[in-house]
């Protein structure tokens, strides 16, 4: 790998050399982003005024200033008001269209994308309501944008298993054929009361996607691989601190989704020259990399390749990282050996 000094965690500021040209036209997959979490500042302001809601910042410019992360609790503030924004199947589609037209700007090809489904239910909002809207928005995507866009309904951990329970009801009575997976996100709580919840998950053909081991412990890790037998980690970047549970993770090839802005955000690391992501990728691991929520942690997924190279990656290691996001994904066989192929000719290029 070249090596370079991690400088501030800029991630919108251009790379020097070919680097910045080769990030745009690599051919990208994006994992782990939240739909909620991916509303920029114009679509909340929009929708506020649209919905009546109050408690938000009466001037766009005042709404950007807003959304600049401050600590974790303010950004569940944001959070919140962002989904307290959605009430209308045009909102959803108008939410899920804006984001995909902002992955595809980036070059991404495919993504699956988390959508805090109870946060919506506990609003009293219905769950055709919001597949309705977002159904609209992947379908016109993939006809304006070609982007592929699968969805992975979740519920907060840290509000018990009656939570992950209506959730999992209202996927199996209303979710489209794009849903792909279950998850359980929120604060990190154990996972193994959420054992039975998962299986039944499966049993109903959905994939187990759990967040586990960003900040909740190796513990996390093994509940969510032993007890709701994870077929891909969000965040599980504690995982490094078991070199058993990294051998096991590496053999039994289980992809773990990485979002360095994130973690920095949300102090999962203590700096980005810090993040864990290199050795991943030393130790043989399938790691992705993802924005999680990017307006709200100033980033992008553009920019999560910069933080990559500046970390020290190497363009080959940037084509594997794009690489494993299509191996991780669960796109058809014959869209991942084409997507791989272009993946490979953008390399190519650059490295001739």
């Amino acid at each position: 790998m070249e090596t370079h000094t991690p400088d501030a965690h800029r991630p919108f500021a251009p790379l020097p050399g070919p680097a910045e040209a080769f990030i745009r036209d690599l051919p990208k997959v994006e994992l782990h982003v939240h739909l909620e979490g991916s509303m920029r500042p114009a679509t909340l302001f929009d929708l506020a005024r649209r919905n009546g809601v109050e408690g938000i910042p009466g001037t766009l410019e005042a709404v950007r200033d807003w959304y600049a992360f401050t600590d974790f609790p303010h950004f569940i503030d944001v959070y919140l008001a962002s989904v307290a924004t959605l009430r209308s199947e045009d909102d959803f589609a108008l939410l899920a269209g804006d984001v995909a037209g902002t992955l595809a700007a980036q070059n991404v090809r495919y993504a699956e994308v988390h959508v805090s489904l109870y946060a919506h239910l506990m609003r009293g909002v219905d769950a055709r309501t919001v597949f309705s809207g977002i159904e609209r928005a992947r379908v016109r995507a993939a006809r304006e944008h070609g982007i592929e866009l699968r969805w992975i309904p979740d519920f907060p951990g840290d509000y018990g298993v009656e939570s992950g329970e209506e959730t999992l009801d209202a996927v199996l009575a209303h979710g489209p054929d794009s849903v792909v997976g279950f998850g359980v996100g929120g604060i990190e709580v154990p996972r193994t009361p959420f054992a039975d919840l998962f299986a039944g998950a499966r049993k109903a053909g959905l994939r187990s996607l759990p967040h586990a081991g960003e900040v909740g412990g190796v513990e996390r890790v093994r509940e969510a691989l032993d007890d709701l037998a994870a077929e891909r980690l969000g965040h599980g970047i504690q995982a490094m601190e078991d070199p058993e549970l990294v051998a096991r993770l590496r053999d039994e090839r289980v992809p773990v989704d990485v979002s360095p802005t994130s973690n920095l955000r949300t102090r999962a690391v203590e700096s980005i020259a810090g993040h864990p992501l290199p050795r991943m990728l030393d130790a043989g691991l399938l790691a992705t990399l993802n924005s999680d929520d990017p307006p709200m942690f100033g980033t992008d997924l553009t920019g999560e390749y910069r933080t990559a190279h500046r970390l020290g990656l190497d363009l080959p290691t940037l084509a594997l990282l794009a690489r494993n996001g299509v191996d991780a994904s669960f796109m058809n066989g014959t869209r991942k050996t084409g997507l791989k192929a272009e993946i490979d000719e953008v390399l190519a290029r650059y490295t001739a």
